[in-house]
């Protein structure tokens, strides 16, 4: 009890700063979890995101600082010339193996290292609402909205088309990439927001601003095999993902309230492993 008194008793100062055409923001937060019947374990966090503009023209570099040295987490570029608008991602993120078919690692993460910097140039064009756009993979993106309906549609080496639409006070979203179909539903009944998603996980959020609590319901998760990629991304197995370890279905509620200081403390619980985190974070 003392750890955690010593860990939360502290006055967190939130700010803003801009100088000339900069600004500077971020977040921090400290989690404490006990684990369960496991050894309890302490972790940080701490972000920065810097932003340059200039006319027409907007940088944004993020980076994360909690570690032994500032590591950059992203860098983004985009200028607007008339109807064009152009956007580059500058920071390739390594997600994967570079030069290797080990099946074991994070579930779901890629194999093959896939090289994700890159150029999209989009073209407002007089058919309704409607934005054209071509990236330096060949993929062409149509996007826009037409009565209430959001749509986005991309042709590559992976068709994904999603839509988006608000009915009768339901937010529905659905996505099909390459053939397989995700979608979710949310809504407000009675002051509590609801959500459904197709991986059949359930969230309820409710209270007052600033002192609210969620519960969810996580579907399990059955395993799945690696799949065979390749260097280039060709082929049916494209950049290849690795095997998926089998998840029990389980819950977790956490209540969240804000405090004076500036800050907010979480404190969640999971049935998963009969554990509670606490959670103190504060952004600028």
């Amino acid at each position: 009890m003392k750890k955690l008194i010593a860990l939360f008793a502290t006055t967190a100062v939130a700010s803003t700063a801009a100088v000339g055409s900069v600004a500077l923001s971020g977040s921090a937060s400290v989690s404490y979890d006990d684990n369960g019947t496991l050894a309890s374990a302490t972790s940080y966090d701490a972000d920065m995101t810097i932003v340059g503009t200039a006319g027409g023209t907007s940088l944004t570099a993020s980076y994360d600082m909690d570690g032994s040295s500032l590591a950059t987490t992203a860098v983004d570029m985009s200028t607007s010339i008339g109807p064009v608008t152009i956007a580059a991602d500058m920071f390739d993120e390594v997600s994967g193996n570079v030069a290797s078919t080990a099946t074991t690692g994070t579930a779901g993460e890629q194999i093959f290292e896939k090289t994700d910097t890159g150029v999209t140039v989009s073209l407002d064009v007089p058919i309704g609402d409607a934005t054209v756009a071509l990236d330096n993979s060949g993929n062409v993106i149509l996007s826009g909205t037409w009565s209430g309906v959001t749509l986005s549609h991309t042709v590559g080496d992976t068709t994904v088309t999603s839509a988006g639409v608000a009915l009768a006070g339901v937010d529905v979203n659905v996505t099909n990439s390459a053939g397989a179909t995700t979608w979710d539903l949310a809504t407000t009944v009675s002051g509590i927001d609801l959500t459904l998603a197709s991986t059949q996980t359930v969230t309820a959020a409710f209270g007052l601003a600033g002192n609210t609590m969620t519960v969810s319901s996580i579907a399990a998760v059955a395993s799945a095999a690696s799949t065979a990629g390749t260097m280039s991304g060709a082929g049916t197995g494209g950049y290849g993902t690795r095997s998926t370890t089998a998840v029990d279905a389980y819950s977790t509620v956490a209540i969240s309230r804000d405090l004076t200081s500036g800050a907010s403390l979480t404190a969640t619980y999971s049935t998963a492993d009969d554990s509670l985190t606490l959670k103190a974070a504060v952004t600028f």
